[in-house]
């Protein structure tokens, strides 16, 4: 199938023509308008999907929100920042758009010292080394890959967030996963041809007294791996813990909650220590997306719930099993919905087609069973076209007790 997406960019976005607009922000976007400026390339625009950052400058430009990009440029030259190119260029062809390239070509010659960057260099870094890996693996279909792969080593989290994503709200029994979740995760690289970013989570993860020895096991298997230990900032760690990973492609994303993340500070404190590479993020506000409930919807718009879904490749290692999202993993771990097995890849039966399996969910554009029972994960709710949530609330909003759910 060809590409819709061009691999090369230089020669055709210095030509006369459209405006060129940087489609999606995640943080290496600001390295792709840097190396458009020193390529001699205009930029006129950047296009999000996340409300809260329309209508506000980034790089000194105008961000517009992307279902109404049209509005504003009926024709442009979309640079897309994002992993997922088929999942941009599809949303942006629908607005009648057809000039789509990667950025690639821009990155592979950056110089990042010429610049200087919102976040840490070497966060930056790992960014752009991430999204350079998963581009190319993009432009080669011979090839089975995931973007990230969130490992996730406990189910206890320090904080009770009512409409957490990820379903801790829901146990009552958390666990942590011992240090045997390694071999999972050498299974699994051992039967795709890439993982582009490895993402330690929870719960909380520094809940778990193993998470450094895990942390360490991940990078021991291949030591060109980048690492992401996702975390609220309500516990700092260890200063041994975080001296094993001197030198080491380890980074911390730190989901900052005001006071609630009440150890941040001595977090931050002591990964600066470290020469550790951290993000600190503000989060004043969610989509909910939290809610357990069998909908029994039309296969359309199970299909219209999957595509516009933001975690739809936010793959999921959860005891030696692996998801598509945190949701189907978490809720399945929880026995919260009726499991088949087009839900996951389970990793502990050696006696299968494990690669060919795994390349059929990570291929998978259509929707999965469990997609049902989750009221949908859209980037905005407000333009979802099928969504059963209430919207954005509030970030981290606090319950008394688990809640209670229907057990199958």
């Amino acid at each position: 199938m060809d590409k819709i997406v061009k691999k090369s960019c230089l020669e055709a976005l210095k030509k006369p023509g459209p405006p060129i607009i940087i489609a999606t922000l995640p943080e290496e976007a600001e390295a792709i308008y840097y190396a458009c400026k020193d390529n001699g390339i205009n930029v006129t625009a950047f296009c999000d999907n996340e409300l809260r950052r329309v209508e506000k400058k980034y790089c000194g430009l105008k961000v517009i929100h992307t279902p109404e990009l049209n509005k504003y440029y009926p024709e442009a030259r979309i640079i897309i920042a994002f992993f997922d190119l088929d999942e941009t260029s599809n949303q942006l062809s629908k607005l009648g758009y057809k000039e789509f390239y990667s950025p690639l070509e821009l990155l592979d010659n950056y110089d990042m010292n010429k610049h200087k960057h919102r976040h840490t260099q070497t966060y930056i870094e790992s960014k752009i080394s991430i999204s350079k890996k998963s581009h190319r693996m993009y432009f080669d279909e011979t090839k089975t890959y995931l973007r990230s792969l969130d490992i996730m080593i406990t189910t206890k989290c320090s904080m009770k967030c009512k409409s957490c994503a990820n379903l801790m709200q829901y146990y009552v029994d958390a666990k942590n996963t011992d240090e045997g979740i390694l071999s999972y995760v050498k299974t699994l690289s051992e039967n795709v041809d890439a993982i582009s970013e490895f993402r330690v989570i929870g719960g909380e993860p520094l809940m778990n007294k193993h998470w450094a020895k895990i942390v360490n096991g991940v990078i021991e298997q291949d030591n060109k791996r980048e690492v992401f230990i996702y975390t609220n900032g309500t516990i700092a760690p260890k200063d041994d813990d975080l001296k094993s990973f001197e030198g080491k492609e380890v980074n911390f994303y730190i989901t900052n909650y005001g006071k609630l993340s009440k150890n941040v500070d001595r977090m931050v404190e002591s990964l600066e220590k470290h020469g550790i590479a951290y993000m600190n993020k503000p989060a004043d506000y969610w989509v909910d997306c939290a809610t357990i409930r069998e909908h029994k919807r039309p296969p359309k718009d199970n299909k219209i719930v999957f595509e516009e879904c933001c975690a739809k490749h936010f793959y999921t290692l959860l005891n030696g099993k692996l998801y598509t999202c945190p949701f189907i993993a978490n809720a399945a771990n929880l026995k919260a919905i009726p499991l088949t097995n087009s839900d996951f890849v389970d990793l502990t039966d050696t006696n299968q087609d494990l690669r060919g399996k795994i390349s059929k969910l990570v291929n998978m554009r259509n929707f999965f069973p469990a997609c049902d029972f989750c009221v949908g994960r859209p980037y905005d709710p407000t333009t979802a076209e099928v969504y059963d949530g209430k919207g954005f609330i509030k970030a981290a909003e606090q319950a008394a007790s688990p809640i209670e759910f229907k057990k199958y």
